[in-house]
């Protein structure tokens, strides 16, 4: 079976790629006020609906479904493990997050990007030039500095808190494995058409844990975080599956990296202006060294020519 090539409109993928990190970047706050009313599973399971129908009839609008009976084996096997480990992926994350800290997911949920990155690099043949490899290291060098009390957390944890942290490591690799299964899709699927059959595929594997009924309490304000939190994933995972269209996944990983640097401006700035929404965080000077860091590798990392 011959590898997906990428159609080599880089600034077209990063433009995408940092919509990705933008949304991603700002969903965390979202979701923090949405889990104060309901649970989990029924915020994921609504997440993965409403993308569904909405995508569902914008390709319907314009007669775009997709045409399922000319696929190939191959393809649809790629499409089950797509769609069941994004499930797998929801559902490591949100047991993880229950055993240990809202930081310390943070710090170990990136392993899914670096992974992405490698597989990239290892599957579909993609290569760096050396000073694209100093920026991994200094990405990495970067993220060591920037979570470092996480870290050190994790190393000396026990019990239920280094079972979460498997639980969301065990989910960034799940993660990589869809992404990267999502990218070879697209040699036989436009992005819209895979993301119309994961969103239908993940929203069937939460029916049975969500709560609907508690969507029917809800007040304005707490409703409307909810549709956010569904658009975001309609857009965001949209923008990130165009993205692999026309980029590498390397270099697109590079890019989505810089998601918690997003999120944790977001929070400085929603924390003055609606403080009952979330708390700040503190950040040191060796937290703000490493996150510079990071940005300096993942732009280092991006926009490397390819050889």
């Amino acid at each position: 079976m011959s590898l997906h090539q990428s159609s080599g409109r880089w600034r077209l993928g990063l433009g995408l790629s940092l919509s990705t990190v933008l949304l991603w970047g700002i969903l965390p706050i979202a979701l923090t006020v949405t889990l104060q009313v309901l649970d989990i599973y029924t915020v994921i399971w609504f997440r993965f609906l409403v993308s569904f129908l909405l995508l569902a009839t914008y390709l319907a609008i314009c007669g775009k479904l997709p045409k399922l009976e000319q696929l190939s084996s191959a393809s649809w096997k790629l499409l089950a493990i797509a769609t069941l480990f994004l499930g797998i992926n929801y559902f490591f994350f949100m047991q993880g997050l229950a055993l240990t800290s809202p930081a310390n997911a943070e710090v170990l949920v990136q392993l899914s990007t670096l992974l992405l990155g490698f597989g990239g690099l290892v599957i579909f043949k993609e290569r760096y030039r050396l000073y694209q490899w100093i920026g991994v290291s200094v990405m990495t060098c970067g993220y060591l500095l920037f979570f470092r009390e996480q870290l050190t957390n994790l190393v000396t944890a026990h019990g239920t808190y280094i079972l979460g942290s498997v639980l969301i490591g065990l989910g960034a690799a799940t993660w990589a494995i869809y992404a990267l299964a999502q990218k070879q899709l697209l040699q036989s699927l436009s992005s819209p058409s895979i993301m119309l059959i994961i969103y239908g595929g993940c929203s069937l594997l939460f029916t049975p844990l969500a709560r609907v009924k508690s969507l029917f309490i809800l007040d304005a304000f707490h409703l409307e975080m909810l549709v956010f939190c569904a658009l975001n994933t309609l857009i965001a995972y949209g923008a990130f599956a165009e993205s692999l269209e026309h980029w590498e996944a390397s270099r697109v990983s590079a890019v989505l990296a810089l998601a918690p640097i997003v999120t944790l401006i977001s929070v400085a700035v929603v924390s003055v202006i609606a403080p009952d929404w979330t708390s700040p965080e503190h950040l040191t000077f060796i937290a703000i060294l490493g996150a510079g860091l990071v940005v300096t590798g993942s732009v280092a990392i991006a926009l490397g020519k390819v050889n």
